[in-house]
C-alpha cells in the first residue's frame, strides 16, 4: 500500500524506554549507595575521633594520679620485690587509699571509675555522686577498661622488662585505656609509658 503525499508519520510518544529507565534508576541507586557510605565512614570516623580525644585525656588524668604519689611506701625499700597495694589500701571503695606508686600495678577497672570507685560521668571528684539531673551518659563507656601496671626496667636499657623478682632503680608506669567490642574485640584506645627513677635519701 502506497501512502499518499499529504500522509505523514506519526512521530513516536517522547519518554523512556523500560531498559533506560531501569539503568536510570540503577544509576540513582548506586549514587545514593555511596554518598550514604561516604556519610557512615564519616560518621565513623568523628565518633573514633571523639573516643580517642576521651581516651587520651582519661589517660592522661589516671597517669598524673599514679605519678604524683611516693615512689614507695613509707618503711620499705625503694627496690621492693612485691609492688601492689597492702590489705589496708585494698579495702578502699575504690584507690582513694593508694598512696605510692606501686599499689597501681595490676590495676583494672571496666566501666572507667574515679579514685573513689564511682563510674566517671555521675561521680562528682571529690567521692560521691552528682545530682541525678547533672549525670552525664554513661553507656560510652560500658566497654571501656582503665588498666594500669608498674614494674621495673633495665638500668641501661629502659625499653627493657625486667623479669620477676629482679628490680633497679627505675620503673615504669604503663596506663591503658581500652575497649572491649563484642563484635571487633579488645581494642587499645589509649597508652601512656612514664619512667620514673627512685633516688635514695640522703
Amino acid at each position: 500500500m502506497t501512502r499518499s503525499p499529504n500522509q505523514r508519520r506519526v512521530p513516536a510518544p517522547a519518554g523512556f524506554t523500560l531498559i533506560e529507565a531501569l539503568v536510570a534508576v540503577s544509576i540513582t541507586a548506586l549514587a545514593g549507595s555511596i554518598l550514604l557510605l561516604g556519610t557512615t565512614t564519616t560518621l565513623q570516623t568523628t565518633d573514633e575521633g571523639l573516643y580517642q580525644s576521651i581516651a587520651n585525656g582519661m589517660a592522661q588524668q589516671l597517669m598524673d594520679e599514679v605519678a604524683g604519689n611516693r615512689y614507695h611506701a613509707i618503711g620499705v625499700d625503694g627496690r621492693q620485690i612485691d609492688l601492689g597495694p597492702s590489705s589496708y589500701e585494698q579495702q578502699g571503695s575504690g584507690r582513694e587509699r593508694y598512696d605510692d606508686i606501686d599499689d597501681f600495678d595490676e590495676w583494672r577497672t571496666g566501666p572507667p571509675e574515679d579514685p573513689w570507685g564511682i563510674t566517671l560521668g555521675i561521680d562528682d571528684g571529690e567521692g560521691d555522686k552528682r545530682h541525678p539531673a547533672l549525670h552525664a551518659s554513661t553507656r560510652i563507656f560500658d566497654h571501656w577498661r582503665q588498666e594500669v601496671d608498674v614494674y621495673y626496667v633495665d638500668e641501661t636499657d629502659l625499653t627493657k622488662r625486667l623479669p620477676f623478682p629482679q628490680t633497679s632503680d627505675y620503673r615504669v608506669i604503663e596506663v591503658r585505656i581500652l575497649h572491649d567490642d563484642p563484635e571487633r574485640g579488645s581494642r587499645e584506645l589509649a597508652k601512656l609509658r612514664r619512667v620514673v627513677a627512685y633516688v635514695p635519701p640522703l
